[in-house]
């Protein structure tokens, strides 16, 4: 349960009591609990082990662990803060004295600390009645507030299915020859179907027409119209509650088979199907198998703008029984579900989250299904616990004696290399659903292009010939380039001076939509520069591009196309997601440009044409991973097209068309891409065959950082010799004022773990007792990739 005590003569901190003994210390006074803060447990025994297992794989401490894993509102510290709920009125006379002087306070002042409280009342221990308070819903523990996010419907019409046939048709206009407005609605939306190949907004009818609303909602009472909205199609297909779920194609029936008989032997089976080959639909049948035993299921998804796709498609199966569960969550939502799962309620079987959910008290789990298992956004940079959700997910699964079923159509390599080796059990799904076909893939050399004067700003004559075609069909097209803002460099001709971040090693990047300069890494801003900093010449050029340069050369080679951007900066908002994608689905916008986001399973059914601006940067980047990342990312970007009846076409421009993993891409082959990864993995002594601790110093005093990176290593190197890289400084030395230092430790397969965690831990102690390095900050990051 929980207990608060006290710190020092004020503090109040809430922790968890994780062992009772009877030993007394002897180094100390032991100081009383000041109250125990549950009726029950709020955390479960295997929780306490996982957490235990985290604390020591990760190399952080259990109180870091705990942190991550509780929900806010359950750790309430003196220094939390607290606001009047603006949820409704509330009736006064139901507070207790105490109750209300907080309530009452809370007018005058728009928020209050909980040290700041118990001045009010004078008294030491106001955490019970902070909880009263919350539990009335008079007040509210500080943190953005997710809320649901509801679409706008937009309304479309169609002709009334009775009138298909010719005569059927005459019969109609000869009848409405009486009533010529409602005949030129008719006649309109012919012409309007007609041209734009493309669904028909009732505004869009009533705008080119002249006709009211009223007209047309004549037409439509009398049945020769009918409405309907594109957004609920993709997920209802009929009006009941729950619906069955979809019967499954040979293809997927088979893969479901031999996940089952590889459950048998391995409980973590990896499954590797092509883009769109239909993996959620084996989930679905895998979790209603779980669902019928009465156990729990964890859906883990990379992304949160992923969740918002998956609900509406499980809850359409599932009803009530599915959660959600991430960050963006307000406390009240979290603690709800945190609730739910731990009294195994019906409402929570199915749990649908971002990593932050493998920490939910799951009390009887069946199964842990990780989607799309190669994201590097399972893998948590800051703060510690550094913990890996995917290597967690499968930890918790054997603790709770679960299986786990991991999945993507680009595995990690460390998955497909545990699967090779028997560790884990592998299922193969090889081709996609209906039997579509795998998207033409096509290289486009844009260093010949350039010679021969073929491009127009940054697109190739190839790809606007493509996209001139497909928006001529009505269809849509996604354009990617991982890079956003409008380019990257801003560069004097005259002198060749570029604006660089005051607090990082890095030059600003130009930001048009704000006419600003802006650092990515630390948020420092300046107005765009009229003339040059060093030498006052006017003659600014831009070099490299982002994804708001392209939206701008679209819409100039584009006029009629309607054009979106999808990257940090349009989806800052609370729904920035969800409008974008719920835009998309409704075929309001024809040609959307973005960053990576766009790359993580989102299902479009529209779009025929993929373009990838230029694939050398991801390929060129300075990181052991960046051949297998970009071979991912351009799978997975050209698993967005054609994912219905006709064929997709995936466009990639880039300067050097033969290299290797541009080739395996075309063909999609990724045996071939695994095979030469692993070679140069062998040779070089990288993860997946050694595993990797990465050590970062960080201090603003540079020699500081210099001496301490110096010294650690050198204590390294006596115990693991050869096997210690660094220290080195990373691409971007300084970020936020802070200078950083990185130092490698490989560790072959068969050196003990705990063993080098043990002396890496030693040396970090007696780092630490060294006076000149007390300030310089050490994180250490196990499995850094």
């Amino acid at each position: 349960m929980r207990v608060a005590v006290p710190f020092g003569k004020s503090k109040i901190y809430t922790g968890i009591v994780f062992n009772v003994h009877t030993e007394a210390p002897s180094a100390y006074e032991a100081k009383e609990i000041h109250q125990i803060l549950d009726e029950v447990p709020v955390v479960n025994q295997i929780q306490l082990e996982l957490w235990q297992w985290i604390a020591k794989y990760y190399m952080c401490t259990l109180g870091d662990v705990m942190r991550a894993a509780l929900p806010g509102a359950f750790v309430l510290e003196s220094e939390t803060v607290v606001t009047k709920s603006s949820v409704k009125k509330l009736d006064e006379s139901s507070l207790k004295d105490d109750e209300f002087l907080i309530y009452e306070a809370l007018h005058h002042q728009s928020s209050l600390k909980i040290h700041d409280i118990s001045g009010i009342l004078d008294k030491k221990n106001v955490l019970p009645v902070i909880k009263r308070l919350i539990e009335k819903e008079a007040i509210t523990v500080e943190e953005e507030v997710y809320e649901k996010y509801k679409p706008k419907l937009v309304r479309y019409v169609k002709l009334h299915a009775n009138f298909s046939s010719e005569d059927a048709l005459q019969d109609l206009l000869d009848k409405l020859s009486r009533a010529p407005k409602q005949r030129d609605v008719i006649m309109t939306l012919f012409s309007l179907s007609a041209t734009t190949k493309k669904p028909v907004k009732v505004s869009d009818l009533s705008g080119e027409s002249g006709a009211s609303s009223q007209i047309i909602k004549t037409l439509i009472d009398k049945d020769i119209l009918e409405d309907y909205f594109i957004q609920t199609d993709r997920v209802q297909y009929s009006g009941d509650e729950n619906e069955a779920s979809k019967t499954l194609n040979e293809h997927q029936e088979a893969a479901l088979k031999a996940i089952k008989t590889a459950f048998n032997n391995n409980h973590v089976t990896l499954l590797h199907g092509v883009t769109s080959s239909g993996k959620t639909e084996i989930y679905v049948k895998l979790i209603e198998d779980v669902i019928q035993k009465g156990q729990q299921v964890l859906y883990l998804l990379p992304e949160i703008a992923l969740t918002a796709q998956l609900v509406n498609r499980l809850q359409n199966y599932f009803g009530e029984k599915v959660a959600i569960f991430h960050s963006k969550y307000s406390a009240h939502e979290r603690v709800e579900v945190w609730n739910n799962v731990l009294n195994n309620a019906s409402k929570a079987q199915i749990v649908l989250g971002a990593r932050s959910s493998i920490f939910l008290p799951f009390s009887d789990l069946g199964l842990i299904i990780v989607d799309e298992e190669h994201e590097q956004s399972f893998k948590q940079f800051d703060p510690a616990p550094r913990y890996h959700a995917r290597d967690t997910a499968v930890v918790l699964a054997s603790m709770h004696k679960a299986n786990t079923l991991l999945g993507s159509a680009t595995p990690s390599l460390e998955s497909y290399f545990n699967a090779k080796q028997g560790k884990y059990g592998l299922v193969e799904l090889m081709y996609r659903y209906n039997n579509v076909l795998m998207p033409d893939i096509e290289l486009v050399d844009i260093k010949d292009k350039l010679k021969r004067k073929r491009m127009k700003g940054h697109f190739s004559d190839r790809l606007i010939e493509e996209m001139t075609e497909v928006l001529a069909e009505g269809q849509q097209i996604i354009l990617f380039q991982n890079r956003r803002g409008f380019s990257p460099i801003v560069e004097c001709n005259t002198c060749g001076h570029s604006p660089q971040c005051p607090n990082c090693d890095v030059s600003l990047t130009y930001h048009q939509y704000r006419n600003q300069l802006r650092c990515h890494y630390c948020g420092y801003n300046m107005a765009m520069l009229q003339d040059c900093m060093a030498c006052g010449s006017p003659d600014l050029d831009n070099k490299g591009f982002g994804t708001e340069q392209i939206e701008e050369e679209v819409k100039i080679l584009f006029p009629e196309a309607k054009v979106a951007r999808m990257d940090l900066d349009t989806t800052r908002g609370k729904y920035g997601y969800e409008k974008i994608i719920t835009a998309l689905e409704q075929q309001e916008i024809d040609i959307l440009v973005g960053t990576q986001m766009l790359t993580k399973g989102l299902d479009f059914r529209n779009v025929r044409l993929v373009g990838i601006m230029n694939a050398d940067n991801m390929l060129n980047f300075p990181d052991f991973r960046a051949h297998e990342r970009s071979f991912q990312l351009m799978v997975q970007v050209s698993g967005r097209a054609g994912r219905t009846e006709k064929r997709g076409k995936v466009l990639i421009q880039t300067y050097n068309p033969y290299h290797n993993i541009l080739q395996q891409v075309s063909t999609n082959n990724y045996m071939e891409m695994f095979k030469e990864q692993m070679n140069d993995r062998y040779n070089f002594k990288y993860p997946p065959v050694y595993k990797q601790i990465k050590i970062t110093l960080k201090h603003k005093d540079y020699n500081r950082v210099e001496a301490a990176s110096i010294w650690f290593a050198k204590s390294l190197r006596q115990f693991f010799g050869e096997a210690v890289l660094g220290p080195e400084s990373p691409p971007i030395a300084r970020i936020r004022n802070q200078f950083h230092k990185n130092i490698l430790v490989k560790i072959p397969k068969k050196q003990s773990l705990s063993k080098t965690k043990e002396a890496i831990i030693k040396i970090n102690n007696s780092f630490l007792s060294i006076k000149d390095f007390r300030s310089v900050k050490v994180i250490l990051n196990v499995d850094n990739f």
